[in-house]
């Protein structure tokens, strides 16, 4: 059981999530949620909380009451940092927003591949394990980041277009396409109609699940 901050509309709320195992996959359950992070901070009923549950754990106590060190927990920064400039200098985070601007997936669309896309040039592996990977980075707007949101990014990349005109014989036009197509001319150099030295037409290729 941990607890959450759950972003909904133009508030925060603060919640008590628990993970459940349901035929083989784990699935998160909102056990309560304990209101919006404003109202509780400006009456101080998130560190009156903390301090009610601290009751219960020794360790705790021995914290809040400076009878102990307090245990610091670090995160890694410099993988987004890098990446992040890249991201953003070639134009895939802009192509990305672009393409899911008409949808509503109630979720940054864009941070989710991100996050995909990083999870795989660091350490690779599947969608489930990026999602506890990712807590031992700072990585800016995926806080509120989840399992299904991962699942549902790697499925919107993959989706078939519904003009098929440029398709080749191998494999349907999807929207991972567009994506690519305007990370290329993104980079398309202004006068002579080329990319810039050193750019390929595909820059950068982003893989659907």
């Amino acid at each position: 059981m941990f607890a959450r901050v759950k972003k909904s509309g133009k508030y925060q709320y603060l919640q008590l999530v628990e993970n459940r195992k349901e035929k083989g996959r784990v699935r998160q359950q909102v056990i309560a949620t304990l209101g919006r992070m404003d109202e509780l901070n400006a009456k101080g009923r998130v560190e009156t909380l903390i301090r009610s549950l601290s009751r219960f754990s020794e360790q705790a106590m021995l914290i809040l009451t400076g009878k102990s060190d307090v245990g610091l927990q670090a995160k890694k920064i410099g993988p987004a940092l890098i990446f992040e400039r890249l991201w953003e200098q070639t134009g895939i985070g802009q192509a990305i927003r672009r393409q899911a601007a008409e949808r509503k997936f109630g979720f940054d669309v864009e941070r989710a591949v991100f996050l995909t896309v990083l999870h795989r040039l660091m350490v690779s592996g599947s969608d489930r394990f990026c999602e506890r990977w990712q807590r031992d980075y700072l990585i800016e707007g995926v806080a509120d980041i989840e399992l299904q949101h991962l699942y549902r990014a790697m499925g919107f990349l993959g989706e078939e277009l519904a003009e098929q005109k440029q398709a080749t014989g191998f494999a349907p036009r999807c929207t991972k396409d567009r994506i690519e197509e305007e990370i290329f001319f993104h980079r398309r150099h202004l006068f002579s109609g080329h990319t810039c030295p050193g750019q390929n037409k595909r820059f950068f290729q982003l893989k659907s699940n």
